[in-house]
């Protein structure tokens, strides 16, 4: 039997994209593996070639668009030098994922993993390590913060955790369209705790979109 023929990345990189896409407009349980291949152009047959089911395929895809999520913060990030103005800014990207542009999908798609994961092994492992990666960002910035003597801290690692499961269930009640949770209180109530709990004032611009 001749060897399967190797997915280039870009070839996965297109398919994870169309799933993606696919799963942010309708949800994970009504996406069909035809909707990922009509957008790619390509046969269903050929993708579930390279993916051996559906549910890894559409790991994989909840997976890829948590990195590059992530991948796009930690540019924006590292090109701020104070503490203070990283973690203004995670907070800012956390309330619209894409940057400047207001978008709810990579919160939909949050959701998405996270409800995959209660019953799907993999999706739990992914979903764990995404967590994990997530909070230790938080966590480094307040580590630096502290020692550049711009936050009070004595547990980075405890502030991490809570201030990403704050972000989480915020993120929630905006996904919902909670009456009393839009985006700029999800903002406004992250910066304020952020800056109680850590004692730092908030910079002037950041105010000033309050």
């Amino acid at each position: 039997m001749s060897p399967r023929p190797r997915l280039t990345n870009e070839r996965r990189r297109e398919i994870l994209e169309a799933a993606v896409r696919v799963i942010a407009e309708r949800g994970i349980c009504d996406t069909r593996i035809s909707d990922v291949a009509e957008r790619v152009g390509t046969s269903a047959a050929l993708i579930m070639y390279y993916f051996d089911s559906k549910d890894e395929l559409l790991t994989e895809a909840l997976a890829y668009a948590e990195d590059r999520f992530y991948l796009h913060s930690f540019h924006e990030l590292a090109m701020l030098e104070s503490p203070t103005e990283r973690l203004v800014r995670l907070i800012e990207l956390s309330v619209s994922p894409a940057g400047n542009t207001v978008t709810e999908a990579d919160w939909t798609l949050w959701i998405e993993l996270w409800s995959r994961s209660l019953r799907h092994p993999d999706a739990a492992k992914k979903r764990e390590a995404l967590d994990r990666r997530w909070r230790t960002t938080i966590e480094d910035i307040i580590t630096d913060g502290v020692s550049a003597g711009e936050f009070t801290c004595s547990d980075p690692h405890g502030f991490a955790v809570m201030f990403a499961s704050l972000l989480d269930g915020l993120a929630i009640q905006v996904i919902l369209h909670d009456r009393d949770v839009d985006q700029e209180t999800m903002r406004r109530i992250s910066l304020d705790i952020a800056a109680r709990e850590l004692g730092f004032d908030l910079p002037t611009s950041a105010t000033a979109a309050s």
